[in-house]
């Protein structure tokens, strides 16, 4: 199923791979419109709630837009998938089980209508994955889609810079950058650059697109990430390559040819700049409000010291904004204890161990690498964003991480599902049989 890259486009180069492992020389059978799915279902998780936008859109609409995307992703994926072949897999096995615990404690309204509303989301977007999961094949086709998609709204939130420098870096958030055209706030802004810039850096390690392409990705979306100041973004972007680039060093002579300048570059201006880097990394913040990570901890505190019953002590109280007495909860793991509960936790646990484990157990390779790189990612970003347990962009990269860790379609048969089949009459059915 796995054929050469698609040239052309920011992220390609003069990309020119051979046919992968297992697809016996045939060419990609993959549509197209899968990669339309996969935009889809990027744009249902850029959220309807943050910034103040230059012309003011109502957040109905924002949902409409967001909830209209997603089911007609899930419908595409049905027309293009009809006999519901599916690949199996421990990932998306582990989603599934979430929407358990989602449903039970969902049920009970204690957070009212929103909540089956949510889990009904959850299920569409899980539903999606499971119908374009025939097509994961560990090819880079669904990296370069991520990256596009991406890197258009980045381009929306540059445009909203350049039409409305005040709305775009209002003082409501110290400054930060922030969405002035669709509304996103400066973690979500952070986490598409570092997301972006990190797959952009292996794809040129891996010598799958050329360096001027990547110099046009990079360069202006280090400039973004740079203006959102968000840390929990950097450090992640950091420590996912460290992590990515090292599995690559025994392999790779580009990979240790990168992690040597980078180095060097590292230690040089932690040196020169080391005034500026600490400024920045601060924020402005006092030492005490930096110790507490923005007053996060205070909330995490109080979610914890809540008195729970058993079952919302298993189960959670269902699914919500992510928020505990109208404060962001900026945690996965407690957001996911909060709504889903212990069974909650063990899941998106099993999930991230699940992957993990498989990436760890393969063999060397720019597929492996990238996929350690999300994992990584996304397991550093859950201490101080929520997320992984609702349909969100930290689903979505362990959705493609899980994609680039399959086998071959040729190597693996898939699955599926039993469909009832007409039966024709008795007399053509003998016919059929001589």
């Amino acid at each position: 199923m796995a054929g050469a890259p698609p040239r052309g486009g920011p992220a390609d180069g003069a990309d020119a791979a051979p046919t992968r492992p297992g697809a016996a020389g045939r060419p990609d059978a993959t549509p197209k419109a899968v990669w339309i799915v996969w935009a889809l279902l990027g744009l249902n998780t850029l959220g309807s709630a943050g910034a103040k936008t230059i012309v003011r859109l109502p957040r109905s609409l924002i949902q409409m837009a967001t909830m209209g995307a997603l089911v007609s992703a899930f419908a595409l994926a049905l027309v293009l998938n009809p006999r519901l072949r599916i690949r199996a897999g421990a990932f998306l096995t582990l989603l599934t089980l979430l929407l358990v615990p989602s449903l039970i404690s969902s049920l009970k309204l204690e957070v009212g209508l929103g909540a089956l509303f949510r889990c009904t989301r959850l299920a569409i977007f899980i539903g999606t994955l499971w119908l374009i999961s025939r097509w994961w094949d560990g090819g880079f086709r669904l990296v370069r889609t991520h990256i596009r998609m991406y890197y258009a709204v980045l381009w929306s939130v540059a445009a909203g810079l350049v039409i409305s420098p005040g709305t775009a870096m209002p003082e409501y958030y110290g400054g930060r950058l922030v969405g002035a055209l669709w509304p996103l706030t400066p973690p979500q802004i952070g986490q598409y650059s570092a997301v972006i810039i990190g797959l952009t850096v292996l794809l040129l390690l891996g010598r799958r697109t050329t360096g001027k392409s990547a110099a046009m990705i990079i360069v202006p979306t280090f400039v973004l990430l740079a203006m959102t100041h968000t840390r929990t973004a950097t450090i992640g972007l950091l420590a996912g390559l460290a992590l990515a680039i090292g599995s690559l060093l025994l392999t790779s002579t580009a990979a240790r040819r990168f992690f040597s300048w980078a180095l060097v570059t590292a230690t040089v201006a932690a040196v020169a700049f080391a005034g500026a880097l600490q400024t920045w990394f601060m924020r402005g913040q006092s030492k005490e409000n930096f110790s507490n990570l923005t007053g996060r901890a205070k909330v995490w505190d109080a979610l914890l010291t809540r008195p729970r019953t058993i079952p919302e002590e298993a189960f959670g109280i269902g699914l919500g904004d992510k928020s505990f007495g109208g404060l962001p909860i900026d945690n996965s793991w407690l957001a996911v204890y909060n709504e889903q509960g212990l069974v909650g936790i063990a899941l998106v646990a099993g999930i991230l161990l699940a992957l993990g484990g498989v990436a760890l157990l393969r063999p060397p390779s720019l597929e492996r690498a990238c996929a350690i790189f999300l994992i990584s990612y996304v397991a550093i970003s859950s201490y101080t964003e929520a997320g992984l347990g609702d349909a969100s962009p930290y689903l979505l990269h362990l959705a493609l991480a899980a994609s680039l860790l399959a086998t071959p379609a040729a190597a693996t048969p898939l699955t599926t599902l039993a469909v009832p089949r007409r039966r024709g009459p008795r007399r053509d059915r003998k016919q059929e049989v001589t």
